[in-house]
This record gives C-alpha cells, sequence and structure tokens, in this order.
C-alpha cells in the first residue's frame, strides 16, 4: 500500500449522480486524482467539477461497465491522464422493481449485467497493474439486500449477494500481493438509485417490506456516509482490511 498521505488514483464508476458523486468528492478531499465513469455522459462534467472544488484532480469519460472495450477504452484514458490506478470503486448499479414472474427476461439480464458482470469486468481490467504494482484496492459497493433479501426485487437481491460472493473469493485470491478486496454495504441512502421507479409503486414497496421486518423506518442517511466507509476502507494502513463494511441509517429520535 501507498504511504499515507501519498496522493492515489482511484476510478469511481456510476460517478454521474447520488453515491458516485459523494464517493468522488471523498476522494478527492483527500488530494488524489480521481477518474469518473457511466452512461451519463453529460452528468460526468459536473461530477469532475466537484472533484476539483473538492481539492482533487479529474478525468471523465463515458463508462458502461458491462461492455469490455468500454472498461479497455475507459481504463486506458484515464491511465494516460492520470497515471496508475490503484484504487477502484465499483459503485455502479440498478434496480427494476417488481414480483419475479413480471420482470421481462431483457431486465433481468440488464440488471445481472450491470450489478455482478459490470463489476468483474472492471476488476478484471484493474488488477493486473495492482498486483504489478504490489498495491491497491478494490470497494464493491453492494446492498443490506444481500443479508436481507427484499421481495419484489429478486434479481437486485441475487446480484448483490453474488457480487459480495465475489469480493470474499477475489480476498482470497489477493492474499499476500498487497491488494485489498472490501465490501461496503449500504442500507436505505439519499440517491438517484429509485428515480426512474414508478411513484405508485415505490409507494407501495415501503408499505410492502416491513410485512417482511425490512424497512421498519423511514430514515435515509446522506450519500456522504457511504463515501467515509469507502474512505475508512482505502485508506486503512497496510497489513489490515476491512472485509464488509455496513453503513445504516439511525431510526429518526421518537418524541
Amino acid at each position: 500500500m501507498p504511504e499515507e498521505g501519498i496522493p492515489r488514483t482511484a476510478v469511481v464508476t456510476g460517478a454521474s449522480s447520488g453515491l458516485g458523486v459523494a464517493i468522488a468528492e471523498a476522494l478527492a478531499a483527500l488530494g488524489w486524482r480521481v477518474a469518473v465513469g457511466a452512461r451519463r455522459v453529460d452528468r460526468l462534467a459536473d461530477t469532475a467539477k466537484r472533484i476539483e472544488a473538492a481539492g482533487g484532480v479529474a478525468f471523465h469519460q463515458a463508462l458502461d461497465v458491462t461492455k469490455p472495450n468500454s472498461v479497455e477504452a475507459f481504463f486506458s484514458a484515464a491511465e494516460d491522464a492520470l497515471g496508475l490506478v490503484d484504487v477502484v470503486v465499483n459503485n455502479a448499479g440498478l434496480s427494476i422493481p417488481g414480483h419475479a414472474w413480471e420482470i421481462t427476461p431483457e431486465e433481468i439480464g440488464h440488471e445481472i449485467d450491470v450489478n455482478l458482470l459490470g463489476p468483474m469486468l472492471v476488476a478484471r481490467r484493474a488488477l493486473p497493474s495492482m498486483i504489478g504494482a504490489k498495491r491497491g484496492d478494490l470497494v464493491f459497493v453492494t446492498s443490506d439486500a444481500a443479508r436481507h433479501p427484499r421481495p419484489k426485487q429478486a434479481t437486485y437481491t441475487a446480484t448483490k449477494a453474488g457480487l459480495e460472493g465475489y469480493a470474499r473469493a477475489l480476498a482470497l485470491e489477493l492474499e499476500g500481493t498487497g491488494v485489498r478486496s472490501t465490501i461496503v454495504r449500504p442500507g436505505p441512502a439519499a440517491s438517484e438509485y429509485a428515480a426512474n421507479w414508478n411513484p405508485e409503486a415505490t409507494a407501495e414497496l415501503i408499505g410492502y417490506w416491513p410485512k417482511f421486518g425490512l424497512q421498519r423506518h423511514l430514515a435515509f442517511m446522506p450519500a456522504e456516509a457511504v463515501a467515509r466507509a469507502v474512505v475508512m476502507a482505502v485508506t486503512t494502513p497496510a497489513g489490515v482490511y476491512f472485509d464488509t463494511l455496513e453503513v445504516q441509517p439511525e431510526a429518526p429520535i421518537q418524541d
């Protein structure tokens, strides 16, 4: 691992909104170089401005984590601009809510591609240079659905549970290399995660999940809370790593 205080070069996927923006800003506040990618290119310029304002050096480019050619093009350009990438935060993800028998095959495939295949392709591209340098951090942003399965999010639950399995298997493969694999598992957070959901369907889910002991209160934590967990994972001194950092909002204080 690099010495404490030495600027590093980080990649954050899904960095056009929400958690990705907060994570990029938090890494930039360390004085690091931060490359951000997402499919919504028009939003990335704003993220880059936030990185620069926070004290970092920014690079941004379109990135579709489900396409190997896009992943390769993004990393090659980021390395040319910023140097060796030694931190990767796999944050890109989505959910399409609905009963498992109502979701279309195309929707199932899309969730699997973005949430599970994408992080695998990104990790595969990032790891050789990290292993060669004997330093690096991979962070996988999952969901508390991996621990508490959510009805009407069966595919999402499966992808996040699968991603945690991948991250842990990877941690074993990386033993002795100087590269760490860490899971950051958020609970409900303020983001644009559900921005494309039907408002009526969202309201129905909020009433539905408590029947299963889920979403017991309506508190949401700020995206910055998840970003702090990511910073903790990647700035921990060499010789120690976090297997899983779960971040949850406190319930509202009762009068």
